[in-house]
């Protein structure tokens, strides 16, 4: 696994990070943008690649509007294991049925490849205590009340913990699966859209105006695990990564890290953005 350490996101809300981290656009050039423009999952349907957006929270803020797409509440397994209640579901959901989804997709784009986007419902606030299951809360007593001022301090920080060994836990099970995927060189990137204040200055949850908001809303992981067949396919090198791990990098990565690790070929591709490229063989 390789943990980039200082990164940070295009804003503090979904509706605003979604699309920015999908474009091939920097943040500030998103932003001036006068018209909508191609995303990731455009490009990499226009390659030939078979794409398929599996949504466990607000939806993709229209990213996903001209590729497959499904939602975690479609699935009635999910609600017969247990994994949905009251219009949610635990983000386990989405890997419910996984091979029955990608089986529907069309053959001869599956035989090029396959790219799975799956927004989790994450360490979504306020009710933090609702997104891990009883055999994930590995911090007690946590907060379990959506009015976080009222809360513990001690107990909302091991509330939202939780999220995080929940999401460890999903990350886990999602390597698991890829490793079962024979014929294919599986990879896996993690990022999230924004970070949480958790009371800090008295400031909690997200979706400040970026320029005044708290660095804990703007900081935002960035986690790779790449298999041994993609790093010998593409000529990576993890050791070599492992030295980057502390380079600054954002949102304005995503895309050209993507295109460059599924060496798909576009005039909107950057290498100087592509975090891998220093230690990619391949160009």
């Amino acid at each position: 696994m390789l943990s980039f350490h200082d990164v940070r996101s295009c804003g503090t809300d979904t509706r605003d990070s979604v699309p920015c981290m999908f474009s091939s656009l920097a943040k500030t050039a998103f932003e001036k943008r006068s018209a909508e423009q191609e995303n990731l999952l455009d490009v990499l349907q226009a390659a030939g690649l078979a794409v398929l957006w599996i949504d466990n929270q607000a939806g993709c803020k229209e990213v996903c509007g001209r590729v497959p797409h499904a939602s975690t509440l479609e699935l009635p397994a999910a609600a017969a294991n247990g994994l949905c209640s009251d219009g949610e579901c635990f983000d386990d959901a989405l890997l419910v049925d996984l091979d029955a989804r990608i089986a529907r997709l069309a053959l001869e784009r599956r035989r090029r490849g396959i790219v799975l986007v799956m927004h989790q419902m994450g360490s979504h606030g306020p009710a933090y205590f609702k997104r891990s299951p009883p055999s994930r809360k590995r911090f007690m007593p946590e907060c379990t009340n959506a009015a976080l001022g009222s809360c513990d301090h001690a107990q909302l920080v091991n509330a939202y913990d939780n999220t995080i060994a929940t999401t460890d836990h999903f990350l886990a099970a999602t390597i698991a699966w890829l490793k079962t995927k024979d014929g294919y060189a599986p990879g896996l990137l993690y990022m999230s859209d924004h970070g949480e204040s958790l009371g800090e200055l008295g400031i909690y949850l997200h979706g400040l105006p970026y320029s005044i908001a708290p660095e804990t809303q703007k900081r935002v992981p960035f986690v790779a695990w790449l298999g041994p067949a993609l790093t010998e396919r593409r000529g990576i090198d993890t050791a070599c990564l492992r030295r980057h791990l502390d380079d600054k990098l954002s949102h304005d990565n995503l895309y050209h890290t993507a295109v460059g690790v599924l060496d798909v070929t576009t005039p909107t591709y950057l290498p100087a953005l592509d975090a891998f490229a220093p230690c990619r063989a391949i160009p």
